[in-house]
């Protein structure tokens, strides 16, 4: 008995070794081959105000129609409150928006993908998005149906960024050595480093469809490792004064903790005046935050914005 016991105990022992080194193989074998530069994080941040208004009226019109948002909202049925609440909110100001979902639902329109697994979505959702937009749109806003995004907002960020340059944008997160974009607050890609993506993911051995050795990695770890195989790397975004663009929290959730750690500067604790995206919305509060952002205005107040971003043609947005 002591024995079978004895062998029983050796047998978990010699297990959990071998669960941590392959593990360690499956952590080394993220950096092995990658031909990319070593790269050293860096934030980005949006235009001064200032830089705006010293282009010309040409130059602020032309540069306004030349950011084309395409925005990607991955659902599951489980998901109809929010989608409906995204459709009627906010996606009416992307220049284009669908929705990719696990199945086929006969209540809204969607790119049905046959799949549960959220890393199987996203890798699909990007391959048709690439395929059938790559030449409408030169940025694309990855969002889940409990984000709120103000595309305005994302078009300022982007005003001086050009699209021909791999950018990977959004709320960045370290995990030991990976740093990747948290999919809570939305993620943001230009056509370059679409068009990277949408070749290595064809690279079963350095993209696979099924990531991690033991551990299952979240979708936006698993685009992270990717994307470094391809020289596209994580940024934060900022706005000018350093303030975080893109939210993996609520707008209720961000007050809350500015109170509790900033009393005295609740606002200036809380969030940015030109914020993207908040997340982990209730379907009502994305109508609240619709009459907000978009609808109360102070009566006989001017807004002297240097730009404008026009709906889309045939749009109904607010």
């Amino acid at each position: 008995m002591m024995s079978e016991s004895s062998s029983f105990v050796k047998g978990v022992v010699l297990g959990g070794v071998f669960c941590v080194l392959v593990t360690l193989l499956g952590h080394m074998k993220v950096g092995h081959g990658t031909k990319a530069h070593r790269h050293e994080h860096h934030h980005i941040q949006a235009p001064n105000k200032e830089d705006v208004l010293n282009l010309s009226e040409g130059e602020r019109m032309e540069l306004s129609k030349s950011i084309r948002v395409y925005c990607i909202i991955l659902v599951k049925p489980k998901d109809l409150g929010h989608w409906a609440a995204v459709r009627e909110t906010w996606s009416k100001h992307c220049d284009k928006v669908e929705f990719y979902s696990s199945e086929n639902v006969k209540v809204f329109d969607s790119v049905a993908l046959n799949t549960n697994d959220m890393w199987v979505m996203m890798r699909k959702a990007y391959k048709i998005t690439y395929e059938r937009y790559k030449d409408e749109c030169n940025w694309f806003l990855l969002a889940y149906p409990t984000t709120f995004a103000i595309i305005e907002n994302l078009k300022y960020f982007l005003l001086k960024k050009d699209p021909s340059q791999p950018f990977y944008i959004g709320h960045t997160v370290k995990s030991g050595d990976l740093e990747y974009v948290d999919g809570e607050g939305g993620i943001v890609l230009s056509i370059e480093s679409l068009r990277r993506f949408s070749r290595i993911v064809e690279d079963s051995d350095r993209c696979p469809e099924q990531g991690g050795m033991i551990w299952k990695l979240a979708e936006d770890k698993q685009l992270a490792i990717c994307l470094k195989y391809t020289g596209v790397f994580a940024e934060n975004a900022e706005d000018s004064e350093g303030k975080d663009v893109f939210n993996t929290k609520s707008v209720n959730a961000l007050i809350k903790e500015a109170m509790s750690t900033h009393p005295q500067q609740v606002v200036d604790g809380c969030c940015s005046d030109m914020a993207i995206t908040f997340s982990g919305l209730a379907p009502n509060h994305m109508h609240v935050m619709m009459y907000g952002v978009y609808r109360l205005r102070p009566y006989g107040h001017t807004y002297n914005d240097a730009l404008v971003f026009l709906p889309p043609p045939g749009s109904d947005n607010d």
